[in-house]
């Protein structure tokens, strides 16, 4: 399991998500089985788990990991976007409790060939799911220059988007990029050293950009949040971790909008949409991991738990 990370604040997530016995929850992000093993420790002795994940060496990795708990386990590779789709599928409506682990995995940042560390020198690729056409390499060498600078300014919050996206279209013209370190070492060369962020790799930020646009992670958890919120029972939870401003934001703003129920505008006299809450929110605050696990686990340093309880 190494090259799997270590589940993220197990102790905060297993309490959080107020496991029962005999409960049906999804692991919309399953990975390594982390969670998913505590999860189904805390379930027995008939708890159901049902792991997604877009990564078809997760998913043979879990199976392994979680080959003890028999059929009490059930693993699906799809993304977890379409998780209401996929329990109709196994003939289930409701679920007690929902866990997404965002991000990728340091299994994919370790394996070279998926192009996602520019730590490793590879083909720029960066597909959480290796069926998916559209790679990190399409994206590099075909968005144009004003995409190419919105995306790194918006999903990497890079202020030096610009002068990244116009050195990137000049040196496409000459040849493709075709590698990892090439983007790294072009990204180096755009910013000057007074620019870089301390121990941050100043290729960092766009990395991240490029691997959110690729994979249209925020409109997948956006999804994934209407999705799961249609298929929990009353009193179900739904946790997410998630370990960047941009995504914690989308969770945050998610998580209150289903708390507050009438959507009118203010100056509206009377309630025309009919809009009930659906979720209470139960985190106010993100909750953050400890001293002792950003030691033992510097992965988790950025990591944010928020819970919400369907109503």
């Amino acid at each position: 399991m190494s090259a799997f990370h270590e589940p993220v604040m197990l102790k905060e997530v297993i309490a959080l998500l107020n496991l029962q016995a005999g409960g049906i929850y999804v692991d919309g992000t399953v990975g390594g089985g982390g969670h998913a093993s505590e999860i189904l420790r805390e379930t027995a002795p008939n708890g159901l788990l049902i792991g997604i994940d877009m990564d078809e060496e997760a998913i043979r990795e879990s199976g392994e990991r979680l080959k003890s708990f028999g059929n009490r386990k059930m693993l699906v590779k799809g993304n977890f976007a379409d998780m209401d789709t996929i329990l109709t599928q196994l003939g289930m409506k409701k679920v007690d409790g929902i866990l997404l682990d965002l991000g990728v995995s340091s299994h994919q940042l370790q394996t070279a060939e998926r192009g996602f560390s520019f730590q490793i020198d590879a083909p720029l690729d960066m597909r959480m799911d290796v069926r998916q056409r559209f790679s990190a390499y399409d994206f590099i060498n075909t968005a144009s220059e004003s995409e190419l600078e919105q995306v790194i300014k918006d999903y990497g919050e890079e202020p030096m988007a610009r002068r990244i996206a116009r050195l990137v279209s000049a040196q496409r013209k000459t040849a493709p990029i075709r590698t990892t370190a090439e983007l790294a070492a072009l990204i180096a060369k755009s910013l000057p050293r007074k620019l870089w962020h301390g121990r941050i790799h100043p290729a960092t930020k766009t990395f991240q950009a490029i691997r959110i646009a690729v994979n249209r992670e925020l409109s997948c958890l956006e999804r994934a949040i209407e999705s799961g919120t249609k298929i929990l029972r009353r009193s179900g939870r739904f946790s997410i971790i998630s370990f960047h401003s941009l995504e914690d934001r989308i969770v945050k703003n998610a998580f209150s909008s289903r708390g507050g129920g009438c959507t009118c505008p203010p100056d509206f006299p009377l309630c025309v949409c009919n809009a009930k809450p659906t979720l209470k929110v139960l985190t106010r605050k993100p909750v953050r991991p400890g001293t002792n696990e950003i030691t033992a686990n510097p992965r988790a340093r950025s990591a944010r738990l928020r819970t919400a309880e369907r109503i």
